[in-house]
């Protein structure tokens, strides 16, 4: 028996549902997927399938938690000790009459000896994508660094959780790139900022008032204080390192723009909201997977060109909660390249910060083609995430709309 679990530890192919099911058939626990020895044998819902009338009784077709659909049985109403569950069965069905009929208000018929089977699929489905999403959403803030939790909601199709999509919190080096450099100098105020403040060695200006919102403009690159630095973590020059200071939602848009991000809390403008993160490529890897997205009509290159040309960001498999932020031509996000532990110039770290600001609900967005410093000077380059290729239709919708992605 290794002593070390950590080192054996792979992820598992099986479905979280299918261990359960594994467990009670072999009548095995385990603590890690909830089967006690108090538990195994239990019986407790996890949604209904569907309904019908038999002998002047309602019955509703039963799918039991972590046990296969196969045990699946037909249950009086009197038995059911789940409201919840009951009114969310209902619910399902007049989304599903929502949806195959618009326009016309949905109505439940009373008295119905059996559902309509389309009816039953649909309910299924969206039950089964709801537990899907949830255990995503879980997974989302068991692996997050930030305090403010991540929700997970889909009011529009039967979409789930993306299949080929792991979350990071910050760069991911490709093979071949080196992102361990760290600050081997930092400053020695007491309180910042002063005079030889990390900003002021690095000859720019100071980013933040002492509220850490923003006194700078676009294209001016940020200098945070590191890890070498004598002042504490209350320093008002460390903003982005504490991560993601609001909580927010990834939802599913109704206008065919695949996942979007909403805020749950109000947004002052000059705010850091987020970092945009994923794996560290070559420029000429970039040009290679381009193509690919291009082929599948995604968007998730950002060239790191802020000194030089040499590195992108691809957040399309490995990403954060940026991963999701939509594309706008009058965004309410704006980019701005940050220097904190790794002072190297051609890798700057991605920050979004709100250019106004931003209501509870509001959707966050960020323009695709916004443009960064390239060095100290005033020279503007393109910090895109989409080189120029083949010209992606925009759908953002706004009255300022350029028509295009790229």
């Amino acid at each position: 028996m290794a002593t070390n679990r950590g080192a054996w530890c792979v992820p598992c192919l099986a479905s979280f549902e299918i261990l359960q099911e594994l467990c009670r058939k072999e009548k095995l626990t385990c603590d890690a997927i909830g089967i006690t020895k108090k538990n195994i044998n239990d019986y407790e819902v996890e949604y209904l399938c569907d309904y019908k009338i038999q002998q002047d009784m309602e019955l509703y077709l039963v799918k039991w938690k972590g046990w296969p659909e196969s045990a699946n049985t037909w249950e009086p109403k009197k038995h059911l000790k789940c409201s919840s569950l009951l009114k969310q069965f209902y619910t399902d069905q007049l989304t599903f009459l929502t949806q195959s009929e618009p326009g016309k208000p949905p109505v439940l018929k009373n008295n119905i000896k059996k559902l309509n089977p389309a009816i039953v699929d649909f309910v299924v489905k969206k039950a089964k994508q709801r537990i899907a999403l949830q255990r995503w959403e879980e997974e989302l803030n068991r692996k997050k660094s930030h305090k403010e939790r991540i929700l997970v909601e889909n009011r529009v199709d039967l979409e789930g959780p993306p299949m080929d999509f792991y979350y990071i919190n910050e760069y991911k080096a490709s093979p071949g790139i080196n992102l361990a450099a760290k600050a081997l100098v930092g400053c020695e105020c007491l309180s910042c900022p002063s005079d030889n403040c990390c900003p002021a060695g690095a000859g720019v200006q100071f980013a933040y008032n002492e509220h850490g919102q923003l006194r700078i403009q676009p294209g001016q690159p940020i200098y945070e204080c590191n890890s070498c630095c004598n002042c504490g973590p209350d320093c008002t020059n460390r903003v982005v390192q504490k991560g993601t200071p609001y909580p927010l939602c990834i939802f599913r848009t109704s206008d065919g723009r695949g996942w979007g991000v909403k805020t749950l809390q109000k947004i002052k403008k000059n705010s850091f909201v987020m970092e945009y993160v994923g794996e560290v490529i070559t420029s000429e890897e970039a040009e290679r997977r381009g193509q690919l997205y291009d082929s599948k009509g995604i968007t998730y290159l950002f060239d790191l060109d802020y000194a030089s040309d040499e590195f992108t960001v691809d957040a399309a498999r490995y990403g954060n909660v940026s991963h999701f932020v939509n594309h706008s031509c009058d965004p309410n996000l704006q980019v701005f390249n940050v220097f904190i532990e790794n002072l190297d110039i051609r890798v700057p770290r991605i920050a979004l910060f709100s250019s106004k600001t931003i209501k509870v609900g509001e959707e966050l967005t960020f323009d695709y083609q916004m443009k960064g410093s390239g060095d100290l000077s005033t020279d503007s380059i393109d910090i895109s995430p989409a080189r120029k290729r083949p010209r992606t239709v925009c759908k953002c919708g706004s009255t300022s709309c350029r028509g295009y992605l790229n």
